[in-house]
């Protein structure tokens, strides 16, 4: 009887608590697909679900830039969610994270929505999907945990929502032309910082990525699917993906992803909606929603919907019909359940084939072994530890395996800062696709970058070896405690890495007088390279606390200073020689809008903010012309094309400015306006003229789009020699590995300084095709144009590149700080 009562007494919770649910159009008061839906309200929807449905968990994982909560959901059957962490523990104990004794017995999914914000269809689907999974689609919650993430980019979400409400007609004009189908730069498809969070899964620069990988990594999903949109007159998109896949990716995934595929197309079928397969979208690079998941052993998908930012509630396509925001919405929210649908079907293959996907046995490759300077081995301890990859410290003695540096089979000695990460770990196949030297590439026609091996990126040795290298517990590294020595002349740094130049921008932001060598020195018994700081007593006589704050500063940063009690040096130029020189804290600008490229833009903006912490003034292009550039020392011109911009008045502006003295820096696609004009030195590399002897173009047209390869170069790493003694270059060896993103060429300066350049080009890794390859013969990388009394900086090649090519940002760093900056501002 008492259990009778009991029973009843919980069946009427459970029916008093279904009651209070409301669906998403009851609860914000219109239909889905009606209007976009503000972030705010989303995640009220989404609490709203949770507090009235035994069957969701919802959680805040972390915040944005602008303070937007970053939340995921789990929806599963109440007893799954009360023995959450055992199914995940169990779940774990398949790829060898966790120790857990178990069977794993359910299908774990992760559906990902709006990682592009103005891609926005997608977190109305997610609303609506969670919506039915919870109340007509229970049975399949029995054996499946379902993980949504509603909005993977709130503030590029809101940005490009708040926009679109405040310019559409009422109702909605579906005509192209309209204005609520275009856009203002920078649009709502970035980050805060305008990066593209679809390209950081891997390199984890941005806050979002850095929180939600934590996540990630505690469930490790079956399958992850990344939701998108694309082009108005493209239908939509599903796995399984095109070529080109990488080598590690197996056949159970790549099957999977068909049969995934196949119901997807019963459905849309059945509803007469058009989609197409196996186009466009590869699984290569390894910083998307669906390759890097895949490379964790995840079924990675990306869907993309017809719509974008221009389809606005309603489009005119030009195929004779409107796309809707209802139709998107429903796209969305068929493949997003058809793919629960498939998982809750293949629980045991799911679980076995995973399993099976962490065995590491057969990769050629057993151990990366990479050294170089500390604090460049540190930045990679942080990468690898957002990822939750294990490293160790290598045991002394030779390694051999394939040599980066040599580019063939070699050997080096392993010391005291020698990093091994080892492939026998769970997460082997990631260690894998992140270092190995060469990515075989089955298709020269790609998504995005071919090449990315991080001992480039982050300026390392490093040898690849077939044979496990022998390896220790991690030591831990000293703190460095400096202590003032106020008797003497003042202190010396070197300058290697980015941690120095971080250095030196607080010291700079605390009116600390700081002086760099352009000459080797010795001092104290030591030997210092150019660029090294040299922070002196006499330079700081009026400043009250000037031991304590650079004592204070330096330990903040784990600087070591060398204490010089005498600034007569003992090899090299003396403390107040000519050469060694006083930086003046440089006013810097930069420019933004109309013509720029928001990526860059937003990697120049969160290097100062994030990586620098030093000021930076951002000047849009439309009132550039009315600007004092006097105000500044340094002008930065981000990737873009500035014919709008800098037209006969402003470009007389702009070389004036620099004859007094100002200091421009031109990056990527910006530096190719310098080489159209008169008056610089810069000239365009010409490729050779094409055979004249036939009549007209006679390439088939099926073969023109693989022809055009020939012209290419997608993301490739190229060997450059450095004039080490530049400024630009302090810090620097003579060789210099850059990614080169475009097939972009200039020629050497004959009036100026050839700081990175090729002379017969070498492709260490990824795609170039061969006629790009040889208009690289004897081509500028970076260089230093001298006008008057000022400088034209040319970065060929992008050194901040979604931030996470490390060794560029040094180029950049110096450039700002040490090239032609003799005149301090008073």
């Amino acid at each position: 009887m008492k259990s009778t009562l009991l029973s009843f007494v919980f069946l009427f919770v459970g029916l008093h608590i279904s009651a209070q649910l409301q669906s998403p159009e009851e609860f914000l008061g219109y239909e889905i697909g009606q209007q976009f839906s503000r972030h705010a309200d989303v995640v009220n929807y989404f609490e709203h679900a949770a507090e009235n449905s035994p069957l969701v968990n919802y959680h805040t994982y972390g915040k944005t830039n602008e303070r937007r909560p970053l939340t995921y959901a789990v929806i599963s059957m109440e007893e799954n969610l009360r023995n959450l962490e055992e199914i995940r523990n169990k779940h774990l104990g398949n790829t060898g994270i966790s120790e857990t004794v178990g069977e794993a017995d359910k299908a774990i999914v992760w559906l990902s929505y709006n990682v592009h914000g103005n891609e926005a269809s997608a977190t109305e689907a997610a609303m609506k999907t969670l919506f039915e999974l919870i109340t007509a689609k229970e049975d399949w919650l029995e054996n499946t945990v379902v993980i949504i993430d509603p909005s993977v980019n709130p503030d590029g979400r809101d940005r490009y929502v708040n926009w679109y409400n405040q310019v559409k007609a009422e109702p909605y004009d579906p005509m192209q032309a309209a204005a609520e189908h275009h856009e203002p730069w920078p649009g709502g498809r970035p980050n805060h910082y305008l990066f593209d969070l679809n390209r950081d899964w891997a390199w984890a620069t941005q806050v979002e990525t850095q929180q939600r990988l934590k996540i990630y990594n505690q469930w490790m999903p079956h399958i992850h699917v990344d939701f998108h949109e694309q082009g108005i007159n493209e239908p939509y998109y599903f796995a399984p993906a095109a070529e080109p896949f990488h080598e590690i990716i197996t056949p159970f995934q790549r099957e999977f992803q068909t049969e995934i595929g196949k119901n997807h197309a019963k459905y849309f079928d059945e509803e007469g909606w058009l989609f197409f397969t196996r186009e466009r979208f590869d699984l290569l690079y390894p910083s998307y929603g669906d390759t890097y998941p895949t490379y964790m052993g995840a079924i990675g998908m990306t869907y993309e919907q017809a719509g974008h930012g221009r389809a606005g509630l309603g489009i005119n396509t030009d195929e004779g019909y409107e796309l809707t925001l209802k139709d998107r919405v429903a796209h969305h929210h068929t493949t997003g359940l058809s793919t629960v649908e498939i998982a809750t079907k293949n629980i045991e293959a799911l679980n076995t084939e995973f399993k099976k996907y962490f065995d590491n046995s057969e990769l050629e490759y057993k151990s990366y072994a990479v050294k170089g300077n500390p604090d460049k081995i540190a930045s990679l301890k942080e990468l690898l530890e957002k990822h939750e990859i294990q490293y160790q410290k290598a045991a002394s003695g030779r390694v051999n395996g394939f040599n980066y540096t040599e580019g063939k089979t070699g050997r080096f000695n392993a010391d005291k800062n020698t990093l091994v990460i080892n492939t026998n770990q769970p997460k082997g196949k990631m260690v894998n696709v992140l270092f190995e030297p060469k990515t075989t590439l089955t298709d020269s026609l790609t998504y995005d970058i071919t090449a990315w091996s991080l001992p480039y990126a982050y300026g390392l040795e490093a040898v690849a070896s077939t044979r496990e290298v022998d390896a220790e517990a991690n030591l831990e590294v000293p703190e460095i405690k400096n202590s003032a020595n106020p008797s003497g002349a003042g202190y010396v740094v070197k300058w290697n890495a980015l941690q120095d130049a971080q250095f030196l921008a607080e010291l700079l932001n605390e009116n600390i007088k700081v002086r760099f060598t352009e000459i080797p020195f010795k001092s104290e018994g030591k030997d210092f390279d150019r660029g090294s700081l040299i922070i002196t007593k006499s330079d700081n006589r009026t400043h009250g606390n000037f031991d304590k704050t650079v004592i204070e500063i330096a330990n903040k940063h784990q600087r070591e200073l060398v204490a010089a009690n005498t600034s007569f040096a003992a090899i090299g130029p003396d403390f107040g020689s000519p050469e060694v020189k006083l930086i003046n804290p440089p006013k810097v600008a930069v420019l933004k809008g109309e013509g720029t490229s928001s990526l860059n833009y937003g990697e120049i903006w969160h290097f100062f903010e994030q990586d620098l912490n030093y000021p930076l003034t951002s000047i849009n292009t439309d009132y550039f012309k009315n600007v004092d550039l006097s105000q500044f020392d340094v002008l930065i011109m981000p990737e873009g094309f500035y014919s709008n911009v800098l037209y006969e008045e402003t470009l007389k502006m702009v070389k004036d400015w620099v004859n007094n003295g100002g200091k421009l820096i031109a990056i990527g696609s910006a530096v190719g306006t310098f080489a159209k004009n008169e008056g610089f030195n810069l000239k365009e590399n010409k490729s050779e003229t094409k055979d004249t002897t036939t009549v007209g173009n006679l390439i088939p047209y099926t073969q023109r789009e693989r022809e055009s390869a020939k012209d290419m170069i997608t993301g490739s790493i190229v060997k450059t020699k450095l004039d080490n003694t530049h400024p630009m270059a302090f810090g620097y060896d003579d060789t210099y590995f850059s990614l080169k993103l475009s097939n972009s060429s200039y020629k050497l300066l004959e009036d100026g300084y050839n700081v990175s350049y090729i002379q017969q080009p070498e492709i260490v890794a990824g795609f170039a095709g061969s006629s790009a390859v040889k208009n690289l013969e004897n081509s500028l990388v970076f260089g230093e144009e001298r006008m008057g009394s000022g400088s034209i900086i040319y970065m060929v090649d992008n050194p901040l590149f979604r931030a996470f090519w490390e060794n560029g940002k040094m180029f950049f760093t110096n450039s700002i700080f040490f090239v032609n900056n003799n005149k301090f501002r008073l």
